[in-house]
């Protein structure tokens, strides 16, 4: 599988597997974000000497389910207080775009515009009652889709003011080209990503992978952000420079041993496992401030850790809810390679090897929030 742009997808739907209904630490990511989406918000519209006519605000990997226009309205809602703050008009238009992949169940967030819409044309009135004084307070909000990767240009040149993206990130354009030679896949047999024993080759491959796509994500937004345009970014990482850190990578290290444990019953190939690798890669901060500054078009106005427990918001028993929790935003990749057949039996694995490994340590990972504004060309 050497790309992810036709087969990765959240689950579809609003089943007990789907994306929409197991995105509870994904909404947590996206509330710690607040401060800093308000603060770039503010610092796009004073930077104004006159109202702005016309804003561009783009959500890139967007998913579907109740995150999504929770994400965008959340924005909308910053941009009439702030404007309100400031005494001013608010932009007459908004130009709303919500981007993931071309198999994104864009359709489940088609069906959820017209409530968006409605809370919208509250949050007008509700913030022109607050000001008398400003005349016809609220913008007009264009809603529009934008599927393809972000790992490249997605807008026209000087076409945005702000760009949002959650959870998306830590998602590779591919399997890292390296990964392809038999010898180091062997070197990494029984593994999904990587792992204590991991080789060295792997761990450079999954590295250089990363740069790459971060340093083109990079490229590709600073040519659509206007001048002063920021972005604020969240996204999984490693809490230090070990690739094997635990709590980077312990949720692949589980669920091949999941795969594995189906091996000896001929439910799996052996050789199926060993060839799976997964797009994926949590970086670390050395990582991630050494590709900014040498890509060179942003500069970091701030940039925070968080641990988060991965069961927040899981009602269920904690494995079990974990699981699902993995399957909806894994199963696209794993149904490609091992076949739909053997998932509820996978992740029901999963799930008994997960519950065992969280009755010892702590349910967690490690995310960065980082803020980035456009320097001047």
């Amino acid at each position: 599988m050497e790309t992810v742009v036709e087969v990765l997808r959240m689950n579809k739907g609003a089943g007990e597997t789907s994306y929409a209904m197991n995105s509870s630490v994904q909404r947590k990511l996206i509330s710690l974000t607040k401060q800093a989406v308000e603060k770039a918000i503010k610092e796009i519209l004073c930077s104004q000497r006159g109202p702005i006519m016309k804003m561009g605000i783009a959500d890139l990997g967007c998913s579907s389910g109740p995150n999504t226009l929770m994400v965008i309205s959340e924005i909308v809602q910053t941009i009439y207080a702030t404007s309100n703050t400031l005494n001013r008009l608010a932009p007459k238009e908004l130009m709303l775009y919500l981007n993931d992949l071309f198999t994104n169940d864009f359709n489940n967030i088609f069906t959820s515009l017209p409530s968006f819409h409605k809370k919208i044309r509250q949050e007008k009135e509700n913030n022109h009652s607050k000001n008398n004084n400003i005349r016809d307070f609220g913008s007009t909000c264009f809603v529009s889709a934008v599927p393809g990767t972000f790992y490249g240009r997605l807008f026209p040149t000087k076409s945005i003011n702000f760009f949002h993206s959650s959870s998306s990130l830590h998602w590779l354009s591919r399997v890292p080209s390296g990964l392809k030679d038999e010898s180091v896949r062997r070197s990494n047999k029984g593994k999904l990503y990587i792992s204590k024993t991991t080789p060295n080759s792997v761990i450079e491959a999954y590295s250089q992978q990363f740069q790459n796509d971060f340093s083109c994500f990079l490229e590709s937004r600073s040519l659509e952000l206007v001048d002063g345009g920021r972005m604020v970014l969240s996204f999984m990482g490693r809490e230090s420079m070990d690739p094997a850190a635990p709590y980077g990578c312990y949720h692949w290290e589980l669920l091949a041993q999941a795969l594995m444990t189906m091996v000896p019953e001929g439910l799996v190939e052996e050789e199926k496992v060993d060839s799976f690798n997964a797009p994926y890669y949590a970086c670390c901060y050395e990582e991630l401030k050494m590709v900014i500054e040498k890509e060179g078009s942003f500069s970091v106005d701030s940039l925070e850790t968080y641990e988060i427990d991965w069961d927040e918001g899981i009602e269920s028993e904690k494995g079990e809810g974990f699981a699902r929790l993995m399957r909806a935003a894994y199963e696209s990749l794993l149904e490609y390679h091992f076949g739909s057949r053997i998932m509820d039996d996978l992740f029901g694995r999963y799930a008994r090897l997960l519950d065992h490994h969280f009755s010892k340590t702590r349910a967690k990972c490690f995310t960065f929030n980082i803020s980035l504004v456009r320097r001047q060309q």
